[in-house]
């Protein structure tokens, strides 16, 4: 009996840290990085704004070619989707929300899988000498779960290093001309 007292109280104890430390942890994050391509601005924009040529750059496209992936609606245009379901890459979608044609691009992403959550992104392309200097935000709120995982691995941590990846991918592409 005396043993099922302290388990108890330890799982007391630890609901109680669980829901304060929830309250007191980061609300939300935001994750960037960025880089300057040689291509012209038009370029770059129709490598991120049609979701078929976003595929061909995509970090995680790269990770699982297998995914399921498809389009909708007309690329650049508030609306246009691609959606994807792998194993490894979990389920989701990204929808533009916004886009000025060479400057920026305005994304909802989607996941579903394996943990539901949403993020607005955004593609920012600036003139910077005789470049272009783009960048890649991704923000949201962090849930009682992801509040915890941010204590032990940050999202800067977790994907900061699949969007250099993308980046560079990205700038490989848009200085081929593609």
């Amino acid at each position: 009996m005396k043993f099922l007292k302290i388990l108890l109280g330890i799982i007391v104890v630890l609901a109680i840290i669980f829901v304060i430390g929830g309250l007191v942890l980061p609300k939300t994050y935001s994750v960037s990085r960025s880089t300057v391509i040689n291509a012209p601005d038009s370029v770059i924009y129709k490598n991120i704004v049609d979701f078929k040529e976003f595929y061909k750059w995509n970090p995680w496209a790269k990770m699982e070619p297998t995914a399921k992936s498809t389009y909708a609606g007309t690329p650049g245009q508030p609306g246009h989707i691609y959606t994807w379901e792998g194993k490894e890459t979990g389920q989701g979608s990204m929808t533009i929300l916004t886009a000025k044609p060479s400057t920026n691009v305005d994304i909802e992403l989607k996941f579903i899988k394996p943990f539901e959550s949403l993020a607005d992104t955004k593609f920012d392309i600036q003139p910077d000498g005789a470049g272009q200097k783009v960048t890649w935000t991704m923000s949201g709120e962090n849930n009682m779960i992801s509040k915890w995982m941010c204590v032990f691995v940050s999202m800067d941590k977790m994907i900061g290093k699949d969007f250099e990846a993308g980046l560079k991918s990205l700038k490989e592409k848009s200085e081929k001309g593609s």
